[in-house]
């Protein structure tokens, strides 16, 4: 019963995603993103039901046939749906609606699936250790990789068929920054993104002992990462930024989910802090040097610190669970083993979605025309304004 209740608070993440993503973009696209968000659910766990289950299962109960009576199947679906919310924020404020439900359904019928598989339902990552002498194979207990790291990845490459949004880089090529138009959504989305995922990772456990570590670790990582970011922004800005805040705080959560139950509460501050300083530069890299328009950070804070994630299990791990041991407790292996989870989870979510997409947004352009993003998506596609009173603007 705990692990039920563990997942039903997993799936309300995505009222935290919905507030996070809606305060942060501008007010005239406010209604767009939260039915972006709305949609990603209804669409992405469409799609897994009906084939993507059966791809991470290994075609069991495939189209309905076992997937009513697979008493994981809510776990499942919560994580999958976690990756599915990281898109929106990616592509957010040019995005059609009817592409953004083509990106769903393909997260949640194949391309998560697929990888989840790989990991956690005996795929081939799984079984490096034995195949290829890597210590325990590739370990990946909360989703640092299947869910963030692959939601991430996939983002980045839509970010980049979609291209930047109108008016973010001037005629000096320089960024232009889109000021949150609610920074209380983005704070209280952060706080219950922060219960949500918390308690489904530690109910996922299965075992009351475990899901204490992993939840205590879990916090631990969140309010490392938010400090980190403050203190990185004061010093490079001279203000802290409540924005990035409240990304370092996630960008912990995604750090530790892959370790949680590995490591102790000590090194779960040390991947925490990591993972916020870890999210701050790397919005500005993605920004600066590659010029990828993230409105929300969702490359940086999920993709990149994903990596880092699965890479903190190969250095940290204590053996004090499942006796799996990071290289500074002298297995160098199972850091290896990490490595090339890492490595292969970037190159597949970011190579299938950029092919894919590439070639769809060549035949059927998936942007909106530049009139109706200049004015607002909100009503053009979707027929209402989140805030009439003033027009959207």
């Amino acid at each position: 019963m705990p692990a039920l209740y563990g997942s039903l608070f997993g799936l309300l993440i995505q009222v935290g995603f919905a507030l996070f993503t809606c305060g942060l973009v501008r007010k005239k696209n406010a209604a767009h993103l939260v039915m972006l968000t709305f949609s990603a659910y209804v669409f992405a766990f469409l799609a897994y039901y009906a084939v993507g289950y059966a791809f991470q299962s290994g075609f069991r109960g495939f189209f309905f046939r076992r997937v009513a009576l697979d008493d994981r199947l809510l776990f499942d679906i919560a994580f999958m749906l976690v990756a599915g919310y990281i898109l929106v924020g990616a592509v957010c404020e040019r995005i059609t609606f009817r592409a953004f439900v083509l990106c769903e359904l393909f997260l949640g019928g194949v391309l998560y699936p697929i990888f989840a598989q790989w990991v956690w339902s005996g795929g081939w990552l799984s079984r490096i250790g034995s195949s290829l002498g890597l210590s325990h194979g590739f370990v990946d207990f909360g989703g640092s990789s299947v869910v963030h790291e692959l939601g991430g990845f996939c983002a980045m490459a839509l970010a980049l068929v979609l291209g930047p949004r109108l008016g973010k880089y001037g005629h000096d090529g320089q960024p232009r920054p889109f000021l949150a138009h609610n920074i209380v959504f983005v704070t209280c989305g952060t706080v219950i993104v922060l219960v949500g995922w918390t308690a489904l990772v530690a109910g996922s456990s299965g075992d009351a002992g475990i899901a204490g570590r992993i939840a205590v670790n879990t916090n631990v990582a969140a309010v490392a990462g938010a400090a980190a970011a403050m203190l990185f922004w004061y010093f490079s800005y001279g203000k802290p930024d409540i924005s990035m805040a409240c990304n370092g705080m996630l960008a912990g959560l995604v750090g530790m989910s892959a370790a949680a139950p590995f490591v102790g509460p000590n090194a779960a501050l040390l991947v925490g802090a990591v993972s916020g300083l870890l999210a701050s530069t790397g919005v500005l890299f993605n920004e600066r040097t590659l010029r990828i328009d993230d409105p929300c950070g969702s490359i940086a804070v999920h993709g990149y610190c994903g990596v880092w994630g699965v890479i903190a299990l190969g250095l940290f791990a204590d053996g004090t669970y499942q006796n799996v041991t990071g290289l500074f407790q002298g297995d160098w292996k199972q850091l290896v083993a990490q490595l090339v989870g890492a490595a292969v989870c970037a190159l597949f979510a970011f190579t299938l979605t950029f092919a894919v997409f590439g070639v769809l947004n060549r035949t059927s352009p998936m942007r909106v025309e530049p009139d109706i993003e200049a004015e607002g998506i909100d009503l053009n596609e979707f027929g209402m304004l989140a805030y009439p009173e003033d027009d959207g603007v």
